[in-house]
């Protein structure tokens, strides 16, 4: 497996190929919701296997030195195999690469243990997104001295 982290056109629409199928036919949320116009700002993590992408994330980051990690899909075939895991660290080492203070994300509720796992903290319960309760999260970067 193979992670590219950028910003370019190719590798933004292999990621809304995969967020198409996850969040648009899997979840049923209308694309106008995760076509949000921030996906050019953003810098995409995608996980290749033998060629194929398989999941995806974004990262954006904001001049205050905070971010938001968002639109985290592993298409269907490959969940349960721990690329979900994979795919955070990385965002999270580019994050703290980039000089990040802290990720916030707002993930689906019964995803919380998950990111707990990570050390994201829960902030409070947010927007109803199609059928699904959203939860917003934060994980404070603690820098080496």
């Amino acid at each position: 497996m193979e992670i590219i982290i950028g910003k370019s056109t190719d590798l933004i629409e292999k990621a809304h190929a995969i967020r198409y199928q996850v969040f648009t036919v899997e979840q049923k949320i209308p694309s106008a919701l995760d076509l949000d116009g921030l996906d050019s700002k953003s810098d995409h993590a995608l996980v290749m296997k033998i060629d194929k992408p398989i999941a995806t994330a974004r990262l954006l980051v904001t001049t205050d030195g905070s971010s938001v990690m968002a639109r985290v899909a592993v298409l269907a075939a490959y969940r349960g195999c721990g690329i979900a895991s994979i795919l955070v660290k990385a965002l999270m080492a580019h994050a703290m690469h980039e000089g990040v203070s802290t990720i916030e994300i707002h993930a689906h509720g019964y995803l919380r243990s998950f990111y707990e796992r990570f050390g994201f903290e829960f902030i409070q319960e947010v927007e109803v997104v199609g059928e699904h309760q959203l939860i917003e999260m934060r994980h404070h970067i603690v820098r080496q001295r």
